[in-house]
């Protein structure tokens, strides 16, 4: 019920007098401004002014994982520095710039306000903070130490929210480039070729294999262009809907990326960095071993790791030690396992943790650049090989004309 209150709730911004008289301004968000009007008087302040927010020419946005990441640090902030929390949920939703995210943080701290626990309204909005999350914030409600908890949940968001865009850089870059060369052939295939194509007709002689060739692809795309783009696009949104619904899939689909080179060892590092990150967390905020092994399995970011840790916690539920359930997957480097064997002994698994992925997340950041100095060369010859290619075909019967002559 709550969480469709917040849902149907809208900003409202309000001025008025507090009890020394002061003028006093602020926003809220509520059902109605008579619920505004009841809010305000609670807080000692007589309403002179409540206006609801127009959201015509505004865009509602959406929440980004980047902005749970945020707010995490906002929160933990105002709470190391004694503020108590419902008026920080205040203070974070009413200077956030994102109306989403604003309506989130401001929804929940009415449920505060009722008397809800901190992971109890995270929990009502599942889309935005995982079970590690809300563990996590459980935990720190329960030793009493919710600022210390909950920095150490910011720290971990920062830390998968900037792999996480490390890896998209990586992916992104080389994928950007290829489609601006289907769009820059396409273009040249569908406009430039045809030109050249009623030029040639008045040469009456023969054109070189090559030209043939290109011409006639031109004429191909000219008139099953469209049933080409219907196959492709079809194709995309059918292997995306089947993606979502398909854990096989995603299975396969992890595991050939893994084996790629280049790219693969990057994925293969960035699993291992969410692991250890997210084991430290865990551990650190004293979350049993077990139960920590479940959270960290779905933070992997890929589901050949997230199998291989669900096996892990299968074996130390049964009595193994985590250093041999690692070595029984056979996908984690010796180093790893050679430290978590040392955080073990030494009963600082969260510190050793933390240190391995302190080491794998800078090794991503670097091969991310490797990786990048390394493609733009390969890159830029793939586009010169497909425009120069198409210019040369076009081209060459000039040329020839040209030797005759």
């Amino acid at each position: 019920m709550a969480n469709g209150v917040a849902i149907n709730q809208s900003p409202f911004n309000w001025e008025g007098t507090d009890n020394r008289g002061n003028k006093v301004r602020g926003k809220t968000v509520a059902s109605s401004e008579a619920a505004v009007r009841a809010e305000l008087r609670k807080q000692g302040v007589v309403p002179v002014r409540i206006r609801k927010e127009s959201t015509l020419f505004k865009s509602g946005g959406k929440v980004t994982p980047y902005d749970i990441a945020i707010f995490s640090r906002q929160l933990a902030t105002m709470l190391t520095a004694g503020i108590p929390l419902v008026q920080a949920f205040e203070i974070v939703g009413t200077g956030h710039d994102n109306p989403a995210m604003q309506k989130l943080i401001l929804g929940m701290k009415q449920d505060l306000e009722s008397g809800t626990a901190l992971a109890e309204a995270l929990a009502r909005h599942p889309l935005y903070f995982d079970d590690l999350y809300i563990n996590l914030v459980t935990a720190g409600e329960q030793a009493g130490a919710l600022d210390t908890l909950l920095d150490k949940v910011a720290t971990y968001k920062e830390k998968t929210e900037a792999i996480k865009k490390k890896i998209k850089k990586a992916l992104f870059y080389p994928a950007a480039v290829m489609v601006v060369a289907v769009i820059v052939t396409m273009i040249l295939l569908i406009f430039v070729i045809p030109q050249f194509e009623s030029l040639f007709k008045g040469f009456g002689a023969d054109l070189p294999a090559f030209t043939r060739m290109v011409i006639d692809l031109s004429e191909f795309v000219q008139s099953k262009g469209w049933l080409l783009a219907l196959v492709v696009g079809g194709g995309v949104a059918f292997y995306i809907y089947t993606r979502k619904r398909s854990h096989k899939l995603r299975e396969y689909e992890d595991r050939f990326l893994l084996k790629m080179p280049i790219i693969g060892n990057i994925l293969e590092k960035a699993a291992v960095a969410r692991f250890a990150r997210t084991l430290s967390t865990m551990f650190s905020a004293g979350v049993p071993l077990v139960e920590a092994l479940h959270s960290v399995a779905g933070a992997t970011g890929n589901v050949v790791y997230e199998k291989a840790v669900l096996a892990m916690r299968d074996e130390v539920a049964t009595g193994q030690r985590l250093q041999r359930a690692m070595e029984n997957t056979g996908i984690f480097p010796n180093m790893v396992i050679q430290m978590i064997a040392v955080g073990e002994e030494s009963g600082s698994l969260d510190e050793m943790s933390a240190k391995v992925a302190d080491f794998y997340e800078a090794d991503v950041d670097n091969a991310v650049d490797s990786m990048s100095s390394l493609l733009e060369p390969l890159i830029m010859a793939i586009l010169g090989v497909l425009v120069g290619g198409l210019v040369i075909a076009m081209y060459l019967p000039i040329f020839k004309m040209g030797a005759v002559i």
